[in-house]
């Protein structure tokens, strides 16, 4: 695994509904930017203008080379409706050495 270690992420996402998250989600995954999408329902409390808000919403968690994490986040950007979306990487510390590198051949792309 110490080849490995460093090389691979996870970004966490959330969106205002369903949707949304499976488009951006299958827009990662078709460019090769995230290996993977696991989707799922949430609830949330935050704090928007003042305001403390609670709403349903969904989130994703994306499994993507580290390296790449700008072009995931710029790519997100470019589809996302909020103004200003959760978009926030985490280092995988450890993992098994066939699925870490199951992210990365799923996320190679030809220069």
């Amino acid at each position: 695994m110490d080849n490995m270690v460093g090389k691979v992420s996870t970004v966490l996402v959330t969106y205002p509904d369903e949707k949304t998250a499976r488009t951006i989600s299958r827009s990662l995954v078709e460019r090769r930017l995230a290996a993977c999408s696991n989707i799922f329902a949430i609830g949330s409390i935050y704090r928007w203008d003042g305001d403390v808000m609670e709403d349903p919403e969904f989130a994703s968690l994306l499994k993507i080379r580290s390296e790449d994490f700008q072009a995931v986040a710029e790519a997100i950007r470019e589809l996302h409706p909020y103004e200003v979306p959760c978009i926030v990487r985490y280092d995988v510390a450890e993992g098994p050495e066939d699925y870490l590198s199951w992210v990365v051949d799923s996320t190679a792309r030809s220069p």
